[in-house]
């Protein structure tokens, strides 16, 4: 069964809520009252990257998702302790929330670093980056919005590579440099140091395809991806 969603918000005074306390989709301003543009990360982690940003760009709202409950309350103390008034964290499984909770196309910038590979066979359908997928992430861009991905498992990077070229309207490059301000994250520094092979990847919609946002966009589909989470959620809500 898919763990109740948790979040914790400045607009919520930074106490913890959960889902059936706000309407769905996520009303994000009033988690993060403001003007400023939004980023999400995906998978923050222990949230070197997320806190660093929030705390340089005061002016754009940043929403973060991590699964691990120890990671989440982690960075959520961080953000109180620092009064970080732009930075929203989630407690949640990704694909639950992008499909079923969060809104589309708000999303200046997506930030995808280091996600499981789910290497097994069996484990697969657990990916973030499948054909089935793909569009539950791009669908958070807004039009001209940018995807920023890096992975240490080539071969899932170079899966992942091959399934955003096949997303059309959806321009994707291969970075052969790491980012200008250097790594994004603790597993980064440590394969950087390792001199371990870090495929990055840059991603944008085009903007004739800002229309495709609100709809799938993978020639393979998703097919009951939605619903199915969907009815898992309302179970997960109704055990709470």
């Amino acid at each position: 069964m898919i763990q109740p969603v948790v979040i914790t918000a400045p607009g919520a005074a930074s106490r913890e809520l959960r889902l059936n306390d706000l309407a769905v989709p996520l009303p994000l301003d009033f988690l993060a009252p403001g003007p400023g543009p939004w980023e999400v990360e995906i998978g923050f982690g222990k949230g070197k990257y997320l806190l660093r940003r929030a705390a340089e760009s005061p002016g754009t709202r940043f929403l973060g998702v991590e699964v691990v409950s120890e990671y989440y309350r982690r960075v959520a103390q961080r953000a109180r302790r620092r009064a970080l008034r732009n930075l929203v964290v989630l407690r949640a499984e990704a694909l639950f929330l992008l499909s079923a909770v969060l809104p589309r196309g708000f999303a200046q910038a997506v930030h995808v670093y280091f996600p499981d590979p789910w290497p097994k066979l069996r484990h697969q359908k657990r990916r973030l980056f499948e054909p089935e997928t793909v569009d539950l992430v791009l669908g958070l861009l807004a039009p001209g919005g940018t995807l920023y991905f890096a992975s240490d498992f080539l071969e899932y990077g170079e899966l992942v590579l091959s399934i955003l070229r096949g997303v059309p309207g959806f321009a994707v490059e291969r970075l052969d440099e790491p980012w200008p301000e250097g790594p994004r994250t603790h597993y980064e520094s440590k394969y950087m140091a390792e001199g371990r092979p870090i495929l990055r990847l840059r991603g944008r919609w085009a903007p004739e395809a800002s229309e495709r946002l609100a709809s799938g966009v993978h020639p393979e589909g998703f097919a009951g991806l939605v619903v199915a989470a969907s009815a898992r959620a309302a179970e997960a809500e109704a055990a709470l």
